[in-house]
């Protein structure tokens, strides 16, 4: 049985990873962090208001032996949801029926989310365990974005463990065709506008 940890961060900070982070120099910066709080392990109004904002995630798994796994889950904002302060869900919906993450957490339920947000160059790193939850059609409902072009075929719940959001560098700035698209739509309206104005005020006086 695996120990309890002492620091919500302990769940990536391995012995292993200390004893890296004691020879490259960085370990008395996290021990200062551990003990001034360490990473968070409830979900707060701030990561609430990130994770409703998501279109697309990634979420790992890995094998009863250790294999990892990704997966890319996306939809509508909000597709990933808060349930509680300490639970997040979401709709699986049916793919290429390869089952890969269904059969990791069958034997493993260590899980992982990796959240993005490109314009404002911001991530959030969530661990902590899943379950599929395959006969409960109300929860799949609640979890089911409304007039959503998908086939949920069960749902995922995520118990979070800790969490930690990184700094931007290196993350390239990037933005959702849509709100580009919005954006031109704007600018191009206004100068329609403007030339409409000028337009008229180069009429001559009648």
């Amino acid at each position: 049985m695996t120990a309890p940890n002492t620091y919500a961060s302990d769940i990536a900070f391995t012995p292993s990873v200390k004893a890296i982070q004691s020879s490259r120099g960085s370990r008395s910066s996290y021990a200062r962090m551990e003990t001034g709080g360490s990473w968070k392990t409830t979900i707060t109004p701030d990561l609430a208001a990130f994770i409703a904002a998501q279109t697309s995630i990634l979420f790992a798994t890995a094998s009863g032996d250790g294999q990892p796994y990704v997966q890319h889950r996306g939809g509508p904002a909000g597709f990933l949801r808060v349930l509680d302060e300490r639970t997040l869900g979401f709709a699986d919906y049916a793919g290429n029926r390869q089952y890969i993450t269904l059969g990791n957490l069958a034997d493993n339920p260590k899980a992982y989310l990796f959240l993005i947000d490109y314009a404002a160059r911001r991530r959030i790193k969530i661990w902590g365990e899943a379950r599929v939850v395959a006969d409960d059609a109300a929860l799949l409902a609640k979890l089911m974005p409304s007039d959503y072009k998908a086939r949920p075929e069960q749902a995922i719940v995520f118990t979070v463990g800790a969490w930690d959001a990184n700094c931007p560098q290196h993350i390239p700035q990037r933005f959702e065709a849509a709100d580009v698209a919005a954006a031109l739509e704007t600018r191009d309206r206004r100068i329609r506008e403007l030339d409409a104005e000028v337009a008229r005020l180069r009429q001559p006086a009648a």
